[in-house]
């Protein structure tokens, strides 16, 4: 006789890499739960869904080594199946197959349905905007458009993502006034490319128009903007950031580089001047705004000169946010035709040499804001401090507000006023105001 009960299947998600892959896997967890499924996010389960990053060593490195950590559970019966899906599945599944049999079946970034029907579960198209979201309840990702069409040559983004694709604004609208009910009060704009928004569908650049019908949702109190591309930027898009108090005064500008012949390889189709331009007219229409931008050290071909002149142009443009990334040498991108040239000790040397320059900057922008009054939002409670963040802050990657738990209560997810107490390189200690 059978006494043993057949255990119910739990699905553990585990994302890796960028915000838009934490976006795939709330879509996915929400479909499966639409299908009845038990789903969790990175705890414990006997199916194991892994949503992978192939965009530069580091990740592809870190995506590899949770394949096999979780493929050594299912050797030893802790797990009994495993999935990979995402970029690095997208870009690589032949060599995976091959390297990493073990794993149940890999599926690309554009097959969910097949994914889904392994699961167990169906896609149901009538599920716009329907997401368990994984993030804290009072912000969530909210994905505008897929792919891109921009040809830069150090990035293998389009051969994971294909080809730019927008999302129209009703079903944007849709999603937004859903993540609303949830509680959710920051919607944080990504793309590939914002900057491109809307031209394929509606041929004309349209983010502006995006913004002034995500505004009308209500339960919203600030829209942030992340990952827009300097060549074409709408520059309308600015007049909506001023006269609508929603809109965060905020924009993630990847730059990558400042000497003319570096952007010139890199096919980024801008020069010094014009992104010397573009940065201009974005501070004199919002001069209240953040920026916030990356840079690439260490691209083929980067002489001494032209790092000095990257490190001399940010030193001048004082930018509020930056963040500076090794060149790492991808496979199959136009750059990967080139000799990486640049040693690995000198690429890390670069960016730290930039990194110092900025952290100077931030604690100089920061001491100005000591004695100043800010609205902030709680994210979290975290040893003895409430950790907020003002609007001029994305999560993770950006200055935080931390006040003094003993004095005060603030519920995560709520709004307060706070002024500014002291401040050190990227963060800000404060007080409520009463």
């Amino acid at each position: 006789m059978r006494t043993k009960t057949l255990k119910k299947n739990k699905i553990n998600v585990v994302t890796l890499g960028c915000s838009k892959n934490v976006y795939d896997s709330e879509v996915l967890m929400g479909q499966l739960k639409a299908s009845g499924k038990d789903v969790v996010h990175e705890e414990e389960g006997n199916i194991v869904v892994i949503n992978t990053c192939g965009f530069i060593n580091n990740a592809k490195e870190e995506s590899v080594n949770t394949i096999l950590e979780y493929v050594q559970k299912k050797n030893d019966g802790e797990v009994d199946k495993v999935f990979v899906t995402g970029c690095l599945s997208e870009r690589y599944k032949p060599d995976l197959v091959k390297e990493i049999p073990n794993v149940d079946e890999y599926f690309g970034t554009t097959e969910l349905p097949g994914l889904l029907k392994a699961l167990g579960a169906d896609y149901r198209h009538e599920l716009i905007g329907e997401r368990l979201t994984t993030t804290p309840k009072n912000y969530a990702y909210l994905k505008i458009a897929e792919g891109c069409d921009r040809p830069c040559s150090f990035c293998a983004i389009p051969l994971m993502r294909g080809k730019h694709k927008s999302t129209p604004i009703e079903d944007l609208v849709t999603e937004s006034e859903k993540l609303a009910a949830k509680g959710v009060k920051e919607l944080i704009l990504i793309a590939q490319d914002l900057t491109y928004y809307g031209l394929d569908i509606y041929k004309k650049r349209n983010l502006a128009e995006l913004l002034e019908a995500l505004v009308k949702v209500e339960g919203i109190e600030w829209i942030r903007l992340h990952y827009a591309f300097p060549t074409g930027f709408p520059l309308d898009v600015l007049d909506v950031m001023k006269r609508e108090p929603k809109v965060c005064n905020y924009l993630d500008i990847p730059l990558q580089h400042i000497s003319d012949s570096v952007l010139k390889s890199m096919r980024r189709g801008t020069n010094k001047a014009k992104t010397t331009k573009l940065i201009g007219q974005f501070r004199e229409a919002v001069p209240e705004m953040t920026i916030r931008t990356t840079l690439i050290v260490g691209y083929p071909g980067e002489t001494e000169e032209n790092f000095q002149e990257l490190k001399q142009w940010v030193s001048d443009m004082r930018f509020e946010r930056l963040g500076c990334f090794t060149y790492s040498h991808e496979e199959n991108t136009h750059a990967y035709t080139l000799e990486d040239d640049v040693p690995e000790e000198v690429k890390v040397d670069r960016a730290n040499q930039i990194m110092e320059i900025q952290s100077q900057i931030s604690w100089e922008l920061n001491q100005q804001k000591i004695g100043e009054e800010f609205k902030v939002v709680i994210d979290r409670k975290e040893g003895n401090y409430f950790v907020g963040r003002t609007e001029f802050d994305s999560p993770d990657v950006d200055n935080e507000v931390l006040i003094d738990a003993s004095k005060c209560y603030l519920k995560t997810g709520e709004f307060a006023t706070v002024k500014v107490t002291e401040a050190e390189d990227f963060d800000l200690y404060a007080e409520v105001v009463i």
